[in-house]
């Protein structure tokens, strides 16, 4: 963006952030017409800065709702950050909002009224007076540069050392104006606390199962907080601790992963965001070698998880068959695929749930188990590609070591 504004400094705060909430402004989200992905990653930003994120809220163009969301979330929070409502029609509310809870009056900025009539004269278009809205400013307000669209951001620190980073809906404009411009200066101010967290991948083993293995010592606490949470490939244990006394977050945090190690043992397989395919990658590239796979009964589950995998020299798939040999299918596909490991796959349907028989053929040797996905259809179909996947990886680090 070119304009006076742009070279403008925020000011700099000296409030240290502890607590945040993330307001997401806009009927298009409250009326489920747009996925809202920009408070996820906030969240997910602030976290790792060592911020408590307290709420995230979605509010529609209401401005006595929103002005109420703007309300409650200062009273709790160091730090509020809002996306959308900074358009230049009559229901984008953002700036109307802020102004009515700090009592301060929005004016037209002239360097922000400059830059962006001069948005429409470098195209040789009529400037809509409708979009002067877009240079207003409040007294407490300083702009943020929007490189990309015609919706300057805001910068605010309230009366009582609060701060306020307003910012457009787009995540293509919200995301640098997040990461180049407010991230920065929050950082200046004494974000966050000595914070660590680690994530753990378990398989082979449902949420209630793991609490009751981890057991309420562990769950209970504080600090570190140890959490249980289900996902679509996993169920992950997120631990987070923050310093105690003397002690920095990483040690706080040592020493709880290594209980919850000892705990959960061989069900653990992976750590923060890593993915089957990515582990099951790693294992085949530490021994240089490559993988076939058969499937039947599965839908191609197993293959569709290890579709990104580099070293996927073949896979094979069939909705059904007549009690196939897993055994005999590893090493066809094997043989076929000129792999250096095969494994194969029968899913078949026993009772409420499916019976995964699963084979696996290595340089090593040869391994075969049967396991249980919970449910049969779709859900029973993917869970016996992840209980493949689980065993393969489990063979494919057993040979290594």
């Amino acid at each position: 963006m070119d304009g006076v504004y742009c070279r403008a400094t925020l000011d700099i705060v000296v409030r240290y952030v502890h607590r945040a909430e993330v307001l997401s402004i806009g009927s298009e989200l409250t009326v489920g017409e747009t996925r809202d992905t920009n408070a996820g990653e906030l969240a997910r930003d602030l976290s790792a800065e060592g911020v408590t994120v307290g709420r995230l809220t979605a509010v529609p163009d209401d401005l006595d709702v929103v002005v109420d969301a703007w309300r409650g979330a200062l009273a709790r929070a160091d730090l509020v950050v809002s996306t959308g409502g900074l358009g230049p029609t009559p229901d984008d509310l953002t700036r109307e909002a802020i102004a009515a809870v700090l009592g301060e009056t929005p004016a037209v900025d002239p360097g922000l009224e400059a830059w962006l009539r001069g948005l429409w004269e470098r195209r040789r278009l009529p400037f809509p007076e409708i979009n002067t809205k877009q240079a207003w400013l409040i007294p407490s307000a300083t702009a943020i540069p929007n490189e990309n669209g015609t919706a300057p951001g805001w910068w605010v620190e309230t009366s009582d050392r609060r701060l306020i980073a307003a910012l457009p809906g787009p995540p293509r404009e919200m995301r640098p104006m997040w990461r180049d411009a407010v991230l920065p200066r929050l950082r200046t101010t004494g974000l966050g606390v000595d914070r660590a967290v680690k994530t753990l991948r378990t398989a082979g083993i449902g949420e209630s199962q793991l609490a009751v293995l981890l057991g309420p010592e562990l769950l209970a606490g504080a600090n570190p907080s140890i959490a249980t949470y289900a996902r679509h490939d996993a169920v992950d244990i997120r631990i987070s601790a923050i310093r105690k006394g003397d002690e920095a977050a990483v040690d706080v945090l040592a020493g709880a992963e290594a209980r919850v190690r000892e705990v959960v043992g061989e069900h653990l397989w992976g750590e923060g965001d890593e993915t089957w395919a990515g582990a099951i990658g790693r294992a085949l590239a530490d021994r240089g070698w490559s993988l076939a796979v058969c499937e039947v009964g599965s839908g191609g589950s197993l293959a569709g998880i290890l579709a990104e995998v580099d070293a996927l020299r073949l896979t094979e798939s069939q909705r059904d068959g007549s009690a196939p040999n897993p055994m005999e299918m590893a090493e066809r596909v094997r043989r076929a695929g000129q792999a250096d490991v095969g494994i194969g796959v029968v899913a078949e349907p026993a009772g409420a749930d499916m019976a995964v028989n699963i084979a696996v053929v290595t340089p090593g040797g040869v391994h075969r188990e049967t396991r249980t996905a919970f449910l049969r259809g779709s859900f029973g179909r993917h869970r016996a590609g992840l209980a493949a996947a689980a065993v393969l990886l489990e063979r494919l680090r057993a040979d290594r070591a």
